[in-house]
């Protein structure tokens, strides 16, 4: 009894897909493998400037439809002669080259499109938008795979520190789902009328003028030349009509004509930066941006990592939900060819670290860079084998389990029962009290050196 063959899954497609493309790569043709929003693929051949016979172009076609079976397209094969805009596809800035690169002398390339619903920009690393416009802003994004992990907190000392020494500092809350740093950094003064939302729905129907977005916080600086604003998740609304957060979130999300999403939430960043300089006395703009991303694998998350900041801080606890949940998002960056582009803005952050007889830190700090090096190997360039000798010349990208100044290697943050649901409004000038003061030291020394290259940052918070 012959059984049928065993069902190909979404995991299974793309290596299969994968295979194929190269294969008829190296028959001398440019290929753009797609893949539609379902996970189906289809290979586009560029046959236009050379002859295909017809049984080749069947044998790939019957190949796509047998080794993928349910996740091959309606029409597996097209050929480039045959379609109306064959330049905008062969050409698309989403395409990325395939992981593997094709032999060279006399092989054609492959390049990968991928379609999705949601997560594309975890794809689509670019310059952050403040380097192109020359703007001197270095934006960080302060990000945790799981919630819980103490980032918003981290992102308040680190801003009220920056802005100690003298740095005009503003912290946008884009945690649109779980909004905190606004009120946590406001520190009893007044939020501005509008947040982020509201940018992100008014801009929609291009009326986005005469916003209140930033305020300045509550906070004074030491020294007095450095300033510290705020740019919240939610604003505070007015008396006259009720604030719809909801109404306004289910929203925001939406492409519009000629500006998808992560456009939109660039301008927003962008429209804050600007509005600082603007409602400053000093007329300033700032000289550093934190950026509350949102947990876990969103877009918003998606585009403040791989297109809005210079440096992202990678919150985490030493257990398998952070080393899964970032193998997934490393394999992402890796899988797309965006590895390069990525991986040197990244540095990882030991939240929460305990210290007790029963776990000393320096035991867990062991244990967190040896899983975050297994981690981030995936990013980092392989070793290659000398041709002569054999032996193993490191990768132009390869640091060491020991490099202390690796994205792998944690910064760490002690766990301090006291800052546990901590409520800014009840505890004024927490962020002076020596637990916090201890806790923060290592962090706030590496993050304000990796953020200003100040030589200052080992004065402590």
């Amino acid at each position: 009894m012959n059984l049928p063959p065993a069902p190909v899954r979404f995991d299974d497609a793309r290596p299969r897909a994968l295979a194929i493309a190269y294969d008829v790569a190296a028959e001398g043709m440019e290929v753009l493998l797609v893949r539609d929003v379902l996970g189906r693929f289809a290979l586009v051949v560029d046959d236009r400037e050379r002859d295909v016979p017809a049984d080749r172009v069947l044998a790939w076609s019957e190949r796509l439809t047998s080794d993928l079976q349910r996740y091959a397209a309606d029409r597996p094969l097209l050929r480039a002669s045959g379609l109306f805009s064959a330049d905008a596809l062969l050409g698309s800035e989403r395409a990325q080259p395939a992981p593997r690169r094709v032999p060279a002398g006399g092989y054609g390339s492959v390049r990968l499109l991928d379609n999705t619903v949601v997560g594309e920009d975890w794809a689509q690393v670019s310059t952050p938008t403040a380097e192109r416009d020359g703007s001197r802003t270095h934006r960080t994004a302060l990000y945790g795979f799981k919630g819980g992990v103490g980032r918003t907190t981290a992102t308040a000392v680190l801003a009220r520190h920056l802005a100690d020494r003298g740095h005009v500092v503003l912290v946008v809350d884009l945690d649109l789902e779980s909004p905190g740093a606004g009120p946590l950094l406001a520190a009893g003064a007044r939020l501005p009328r509008h947040g982020i939302v509201d940018q992100l729905v008014e801009a929609a129907v291009g009326n986005a003028d005469g916003l209140e977005l930033v305020a300045p916080s509550g906070y004074a600086p030491r020294g007095g030349w450095g300033e510290l604003w705020v740019a919240p998740a939610r604003g505070r609304g007015t008396d006259e009509c009720p604030y719809s957060y909801v109404d306004k979130l289910n929203r925001v999300y939406a492409d519009i004509p000629g500006m998808d999403f992560a456009d939109r939430l660039a301008a927003a960043v962008r429209t804050c930066e600007d509005a600082v300089a603007w409602e400053g006395e000093s007329g300033r703009r700032p000289d550093v941006v934190l950026l509350d991303s949102r947990a876990g694998i969103h877009d918003i998350a998606a585009v403040t990592i791989s297109r809005l900041c210079d440096l992202a801080l990678l919150f985490g606890a030493d257990n398998s939900q952070t080393w899964g949940g970032y193998g997934d998002l490393f394999a992402a960056w890796h899988s797309s060819g965006q590895a390069r582009a990525i991986r040197e803005k990244l540095r990882m952050v030991a939240s929460m670290v305990p210290d007790s007889p029963q776990r000393p830190m320096s035991a867990y700090l062991e244990s967190f860079r040896e899983h975050s090096w297994e981690c981030f190997s995936l990013l980092y360039d392989d070793d290659v084998p000398e041709p002569e000798t054999g032996r193993l010349i490191p990768g132009a990208f390869s640091p060491s389990l020991e490099d202390d100044s690796a994205p792998h290697h944690p910064i760490p943050i002690l766990f301090e029962p006291g800052l546990v649901g901590l409520d800014a409004d009840s505890a004024p000038g927490w962020q002076d009290r020596a637990f916090v003061r201890a806790a923060y030291r290592d962090f706030l020394t590496t993050a304000t050196l990796l953020i200003t290259a100040d030589p200052q940052s080992d004065e402590g918070p």
